[in-house]
């Protein structure tokens, strides 16, 4: 008997990593301009981006639905094997109910896990899930640890641009144009599985500097757990100012610094040329 891990596409992990990982990452839809893509599938995040430039209408996400997963589950509970599930925030997308679903018609063999997250901060908690699979833990003991960390995991993201805000009806026309005229970098979170405003950042210095006391307020990294750092868009120069900015967070920590591409689920509302960390807080946060 083995243990599978599954994913859904919000993780930002792509095909070419989640079979090097050994783990399944099933796509979300992406809708541009009337056509639908499967995420990381039919569409590359680099085809995305490319089409986000040009298209005529903000694209929109379409979530996974209980018959796609039950057909993904159908040859484990055939082998007699066992998955654990991490899907995004529930509260950001019905793809986690969805699994959900599915899964309590899979004969109790499949555990699923709302991550309360998404992109890069519900990647680190499949890539931490891999981990416990190769250690030889089993589907119940990796779902129970998952639930006992994600409320470490942190995600703290800057937009640079407020275009996408306003095209998707985030933020108002007016108070976006006074934004970009001060050079307003928005600096973004998830908490409780919601998207926040934590703060609005004087450009890209300041926001760099939010970012960097956001990670010591929730008392720093722990470099023992999986990290990752990510870009939106086509050009990481930001992302590399940023590292440059924050050099003694990584210096001696890491042997090489994670990045990752951040995908089309936060993009088509975040824009290109955001940045993102996400990592295991060293203290663990009790309300």
């Amino acid at each position: 008997m083995s243990v599978r891990i599954i994913s859904d596409s919000g993780c930002d992990i792509t095909q070419s990593e989640a079979k090097q990982l050994d783990i399944t990452v099933l796509p979300l839809k992406t809708r541009i301009d009337g056509k639908d893509y499967l995420d990381g599938v039919t569409i590359t995040t680099e085809e995305f981006y490319e089409k986000l430039e040009h298209c005529k209408e903000l694209p929109t996400t379409g979530q996974i639905t209980p018959t796609e997963f039950a057909n993904a589950f159908r040859p484990i509970v055939e082998t007699g094997d066992q998955a654990v599930v991490i899907t995004l925030s529930g509260k950001l997308s019905g793809t986690a109910q969805s699994a959900m679903l599915a899964a309590s018609e899979a004969g109790g063999v499949i555990w699923v896990v709302d991550s309360g997250t998404v992109t890069l901060a519900q990647g680190i908690l499949v890539r931490y899930a891999e981990r416990l699979q190769d250690q030889g833990y089993a589907g119940c003991e990796i779902a129970r640890e998952l639930e006992r960390v994600k409320k470490r995991v942190c995600l703290i993201a800057r937009v640079d641009t407020l275009e996408y805000l306003i095209r998707g009806g985030r933020l108002g026309r007016t108070a976006a144009i006074a934004g970009t005229l001060l050079q307003i970098k928005p600096v973004l979170s998830v908490e409780n599985g919601e998207v926040k405003v934590l703060g609005k950042a004087r450009g890209s210095r300041q926001s760099n500097n939010m970012l960097t006391e956001f990670i010591e307020k929730k008392g720093g990294i722990d470099f023992s757990m999986p990290t990752m750092l990510g870009y939106s868009g086509l050009d990481d120069a930001l992302l590399k100012g940023y590292i440059d900015n924050s050099r003694a967070l990584w210096e001696g920590r890491l042997s090489e610094l994670p990045v990752t591409m951040i995908g089309s689920t936060v993009s088509t509302h975040a824009g290109p040329g955001a940045i993102a960390v996400a990592f295991f807080a060293n203290k663990e946060e009790h309300s």
